[in-house]
């Protein structure tokens, strides 16, 4: 036996993972028995073709903006009703795990916005209505596994998250919000909570960008296993890992600045970054 690097071991994991993904998929869903489970060629990307990907969702934007608009204000409304159970429940400090939180299941959360952009791209007229248009797609079963998996992971986040608040300032819950935020910024035990929870949600937002980062569109789009999905977003961003790191900072920088003002930014920073996922994942995958 011989002591692996960490990337080869990285890299053995995402494949192992793509294949119980995929093993899960086809027990649940029975509709991806016929799909090719080769993963797909990909292309590496540079810090330009981000750029690009978001100038092309600021135009899909642009373009529907008053569809897109109504479709995602389910996301502040969500954030808000969220928000007040964490204070009702005497959860305050799981505010910020649940603001980040948005950029785990994001990807998910945006498939309805891929489907839009798909569709302009054929030059088919577009309407808020045919982003549930995900339902026909022969991959929906697929899609729902890959979405359940997300959720799994962000519930699994607000208990290791919860976990640490205990582990640091807790047993005791927070006695209010502002309480919270001075012990918190101002001892040791606060410093502590704040780097575990950055370090280990950083672990959790690595997966998840891993994992779906091109999986969803790429579902939609071709013909290919949930597998095979999942192991060519993991290839796309081991073939470029500076600009996929770029990427995922960008989506939740956006996400959480998004979620400040009440979770209304959501209604924006929503849309712009789905839309240009889809771009992305065209830049990413060549046809």
């Amino acid at each position: 036996m011989t002591i692996r690097n960490p990337i080869e071991w990285s890299v053995d994991q995402l494949r192992l993972a793509a294949h119980a993904v995929d093993s899960a998929g086809r027990a649940i869903s029975g509709s991806g028995r016929d799909r090719p489970a080769t993963a797909l060629p990909v292309r590496r990307i540079g810090f330009a073709d981000l750029k690009s990907a978001l100038r092309a969702g600021l135009d899909d934007f642009a373009a529907y903006r008053t569809d897109v608009v109504f479709l995602c204000v389910v996301y502040p409304i969500l954030g808000l009703v969220l928000g007040r159970l964490a204070f009702g429940y005497d959860l305050v400090p799981l505010l910020f795990p649940l603001a980040s939180g948005f950029a785990l299941i994001g990807p998910f959360a945006a498939v309805g916005l891929y489907e839009m952009s798909r569709r302009r791209e054929q030059g088919v007229s577009v309407a808020w209505t045919d982003a549930f248009g995900v339902v026909r797609s022969p991959a929906f079963g697929e899609i729902g596994v890959l979405g359940l998996l997300l959720v799994a992971i962000f519930l699994l986040w607000l208990a290791v998250a919860q976990a640490i608040y205990l582990g640091t300032l807790g047993p005791a819950p927070a006695a209010s919000l502002g309480s919270f935020v001075r012990q918190a910024l101002t001892t040791e035990a606060g410093w502590a909570m704040i780097g575990i929870g950055m370090g280990v949600g950083f672990l959790f937002a690595v997966l998840v960008l891993a994992i779906s980062v091109v999986s969803f569109p790429l579902l939609l789009d071709r013909e290919a296993s949930l597998g095979a999905a999942v192991w060519t977003s993991a290839r796309a961003v081991l073939a470029s890992p500076g600009p996929m790191a770029a990427w995922g900072l960008i989506v939740a920088a956006g996400l959480v600045l998004g979620s400040i003002p009440l979770f209304l930014g959501l209604v924006i920073v929503m849309p712009v970054l789905g839309h240009a996922t889809w771009h992305l994942y065209r830049r990413t995958v060549p046809r």
